[in-house]
């Protein structure tokens, strides 16, 4: 059999598929053609059928599918540091929400995207969902790093640095979702920003466009108890409760964060079949609380990992989060059993990507499916010796162990060294932007 030529074949060193049967092969092979995966299995096998006009070799390394960041901020990046060890609510009223205001233009927000596209790369992250505003920008921004992205315009009753009116801000998202519709790397999705910064109309109206076009509808959700005790005592429900009420609930709905849940929430999320997104370093750091994923799973409810924004985390590595989020949940829990590194990996890859509506394209190696690979460096010492690969990406492994990152079939990372944007011109004008912003906010 004379082997088929494709553009890339990444070989040797162990391959974890993390498809559903969690196949790992050793030494394996994943052949890459036209952006996708046309072989993944053992290395023998792949090079007989496949001959690659680029060949990485990953001995001594692990083959893996990207990490997937299913919510964050990501020009914030900006904004890192500049109001630590605060409550949500006097970090987002008093700094954030006054700093975007005075400060946010589209050339922010794509400096931003860059710093951000940098810092997720070099951690092995292959897509991240944002919600922020000239959300435009950004999607042209990753398009040009080759970065995956799902965009999301934050919809608010009030008036934001991109639109004046929630009506401009739904007429903004309508053209995010026409313009980046067929697009290979951009998702557009409808993000409201939650049930207390948006109005029932503006959640309802929002939903209709996101069924329209077939799109993810995120929104955070029970972040805080004060958020909680208000919409009871404004509403009469639990926020969960009133989105149920107000047919917001669904299949393509996904409540971020979804702290401090009752256990009629949980039976609501899980008959609507909504998803959750946890994002446990950022939850830490503002004292939100922490949500209830074992109770979650139990429910059969899917949750997927973010790291929120960097105001907040204060950095976007996924590797991190997913210790902290298996390590505290066995705290919590006073089980070590539960939300086991497996269970964690999944939600940062195909647990991830089915939250997002994108697990027939993303979330694993499986032929078909787009090439999106991160390469990790096992010759470190605190790698060495590997019984467990998984345990290994959970709880030993750093982001800087990332060596290589292919999206969509291009290599945009490679031996550590960033190919797609100019990492030293971005540093330097995240500086100068820093100065501006101290100074803005004075």
């Amino acid at each position: 059999m004379v082997p088929k030529e494709v553009d890339l074949v990444v070989e040797g060193g162990i391959v974890l598929t993390a498809d559903p049967d969690w196949n790992t092969y050793d030494p394996g092979a994943v052949a890459v053609d036209g952006g996708a995966i046309v072989a993944v299995g053992p290395r023998q096998e792949v090079d007989r059928a496949c001959r690659g006009r680029e060949r990485i070799d990953a001995s001594g390394k692990l083959v893996m599918p990207g990490l997937l960041n299913a919510h964050t901020h990501a020009p914030m990046t900006l904004f890192r540091g500049i109001a630590d060890d605060l409550p949500l609510e006097t970090w987002l009223y008093k700094y954030i929400w006054p700093a975007e205001t005075k400060l946010l233009s589209p050339d922010f927000v794509r400096l931003g995207t860059q710093l951000a596209a940098a810092e997720m790369i070099r951690s092995g992250t292959v897509l991240f969902c944002d919600m922020y505003y000239f959300e435009d920008d950004i999607a042209q921004a990753c398009k040009e790093i080759g970065i995956r992205v799902v965009i999301g315009e934050a919809l608010v009753d009030f008036p934001t640095a991109n639109c004046k009116t929630p009506e401009e801000q739904l007429k903004y998202t309508e053209y995010l979702l026409s313009q980046w519709k067929d697009d290979s790397l951009v998702i557009p999705s409808v993000q409201p920003h939650s049930p207390y910064a948006a109005s029932a109309e503006l959640m309802q109206r929002a939903k209709e466009l996101a069924h329209e076009y077939g799109a993810p509808y995120l929104l955070h959700v029970s972040e805080t108890q004060k958020e909680v005790q208000e919409s009871i005592e404004k509403h009469g429900l639990t926020p969960v409760a009133r989105l149920a009420n107000l047919g917001l609930l669904g299949p393509s709905t996904v409540a971020i964060h979804a702290i401090h849940l009752t256990d009629q929430d949980i039976a609501l999320l899980a008959e609507h079949d909504a998803s959750v997104v946890h994002c446990p370093e950022s939850q830490l750091k503002l004292a939100s609380g922490f949500t209830p994923v074992p109770k979650l799973l139990e429910a059969g409810i899917k949750v997927a990992l973010g790291t929120d924004g960097a105001a907040s985390n204060n950095d976007l590595d996924m590797f991190g989060e997913m210790g902290t989020a298996a390590k505290v949940h066995k705290m919590m829990a006073g089980d070590p059993t539960v939300v086991d590194a497996r269970r964690v990996l999944r939600m940062a890859t195909l647990e991830a990507a089915r939250v997002l509506g994108l697990d027939d394209k993303l979330g694993s190696l499986e032929v078909g499916k787009r090439a999106d690979i991160i390469v990790l460096d096992l010759d470190v010492p605190h790698l060495v010796p590997v019984y467990d690969i998984t345990s290994h990406l959970v709880y030993a492994a750093h982001a800087n162990d990332v060596h290589t990152v292919i999206i969509d079939g291009c290599v945009v990372m490679r031996d550590r060294e960033l190919l797609t944007l100019d990492e030293d011109e971005v540093l330097a004008r995240a500086r100068e932007m820093a100065r501006n912003i101290a100074a803005g906010l004075e």
